[in-house]
């Protein structure tokens, strides 16, 4: 067994000077009072790392959106990222009025 990285023997030498400090009746409330409390820790741990997760998920999911072209784009043969391309008329009346 290794609890916060202390063996058994070394929890043993803890809870005995904890009752020889407290006492056997404070002991029991104490430890009540310890549970408690890393009870709350765990449940605030586990409802960042939700949260944080959440956020992730979502950051990601928004870049992805991005990053894929839109069902117009797709249409019109438009590259993401790119400027859309000339078509033979237009390329063809732009040298025609520059001449």
């Amino acid at each position: 067994m290794n609890v916060f990285g202390i063996g058994l023997p070394e929890l043993a030498v803890i809870a005995a000077i904890g009752l020889l400090v407290f006492g056997p009746r404070r002991l029991p409330e104490l430890g009540r009072t310890l549970g408690k409390t890393l009870r709350g820790f765990q449940s605030a741990s586990s409802e960042f790392e939700k949260e944080f997760r959440t956020a992730i998920a979502s950051s990601e999911s928004m870049i992805a959106s991005e990053a894929s072209p839109s069902p117009a784009e797709l249409s019109d043969g438009v590259q993401p990222g790119s400027a859309p391309a000339e078509s033979a008329e237009q390329a063809a009346s732009s040298d025609a009025t520059q001449a």
